[in-house]
């Protein structure tokens, strides 16, 4: 197979499956439990603008802020995202999440999850 990801419009085939990930490390802010990230960078702009990929997460709890824009579509797993305000978003398989800029609050994985997300 040739390599999709320098294509003039890169891509993954089977992105929902893909098993080619990259070790992305321990989720950082970790509140309880052990996240641990895989994913593949799809395509990364200049200054990181636009940035997509495949994220997965293993269960646990952790801070987040989301620094740009984010969309992310989830096609596997289930977790909760709990804003500073109190805002309770549940998220599992089919799930399409636009976070904005400046998001802010806490995330439960509760079954492995991956989403497809971009970054702009």
């Amino acid at each position: 197979m040739t390599d999709t990801l320098k294509s003039t419009a890169p891509h993954i085939h089977d992105a929902t499956t893909f098993a080619n990930l990259v070790d992305w490390g321990a989720q950082p802010d970790m509140q309880e439990g052990q996240s641990h990230s895989t994913g593949r960078l799809l395509f990364k702009g200049p200054n990181n603008q636009p940035e997509t990929g495949i994220w997965v997460c293993t269960p646990g709890r952790w801070r987040l802020t989301i620094p740009r824009d984010e969309f992310c579509h989830f096609v596997a797993g289930r977790a909760t995202y709990r804003h500073d305000n109190g805002e309770v978003i549940e998220v599992e398989a089919g799930t399409a999440v636009t976070f904005l800029a400046g998001w802010s609050g806490e995330c439960t994985v509760h079954e492995t999850m991956r989403n497809i997300y971009m970054l702009v």
